[in-house]
């Protein structure tokens, strides 16, 4: 097993470990393949363990203002997929909790240390917009300027 360099932040809980700066997260030193808004989340969830996380934070955090998705959708499919590959589930949880209408709660110690005891882990910096939805956007107003143009100079309207 291959451990990361000491200046690197390792997060462990349970059977896995959270690499902050490489962004992985690991089950007893395998990496697991889990998509950027799981991964996310589970990074808000940690710095905060024992707390009740809003979902609008999550919102607020994950995605940019700019997003034009139904969020809702996206934090549950995100909880799940995070839930898939901490092998947990909303029943019973080991890691992650859903306060109806209220938010999420890491449960599981955390380093070593209980929830009691408490745990600092360093902020994460600010989410910029990816190219990526700039791009969607952007493309989103060429077709409407498009159609609209066309519209135009469709003989009789």
């Amino acid at each position: 097993m291959r451990s990361a360099p000491k200046n690197r932040p390792l997060i462990h809980f349970g059977e896995f470990e959270l690499d902050i700066a490489a962004g992985e997260l690991r089950r007893q030193g395998s990496k697991l393949r889990l998509q950027d808004q799981p991964l996310q989340v589970l990074e808000i969830l940690l710095q905060r363990p024992g707390e009740i996380v809003a979902r609008e934070e999550l919102q607020q955090k994950v995605w940019p203002s700019d997003t034009f998705v139904d969020f809702d959708h996206g934090i549950n499919n995100a909880i799940k997929r995070l839930r898939e590959a901490l092998r947990d589930t909303a029943d019973t949880p080991r890691f992650v909790e859903t306060l109806p209408r209220r938010g999420y709660r890491f449960i599981a110690p955390v380093n070593g240390f209980t929830l009691s005891k408490g745990i600092e882990i360093a902020s994460l910096p600010e989410r910029q917009t990816s190219l990526f939805w700039t791009h969607q956007v952007a493309t989103a107003y060429l077709a409407l300027i498009i159609i609209a143009s066309l519209d135009r100079l469709v003989p009789g309207r």
